[in-house]
C-alpha cells in the first residue's frame, strides 16, 4: 500500500520515465538472451539493464517534463 501512495505522489513525467525505462530494460534483456552480439555474463546483463533502461527512462522523462512545462506555460 505504500507503493500506491508513492506512485500517486509521482508526477506524470516521472511515471512515463519509469514505465518506458522498464520497457527499455526488458527489451535489452530479451535482445541479450536472443542475440549473439555479446556474451551473456552478469556484467553484460547488468550493464544492458542500466544503459538500456536508464537511457530510455531519462530521455522519455525529459521529453514528458518539457511537454508538461510547455503546456503549463501555454495555460498562463
Amino acid at each position: 500500500m505504500a507503493t500506491r501512495k508513492l506512485w500517486a505522489r509521482l508526477s506524470a513525467a516521472v511515471k512515463i520515465g519509469l514505465i518506458v525505462g522498464l520497457i527499455g530494460a526488458l527489451l535489452t534483456v530479451i535482445g541479450l538472451l536472443k542475440g549473439d552480439f555479446a556474451p551473456l555474463t552478469a556484467r553484460s546483463f547488468l550493464l544492458g539493464i542500466l544503459i538500456g533502461g536508464g537511457s530510455w527512462g531519462v530521455v522519455s522523462w525529459a521529453i514528458a517534463a518539457a511537454a508538461a512545462e510547455v503546456l503549463a506555460d501555454s495555460e498562463e
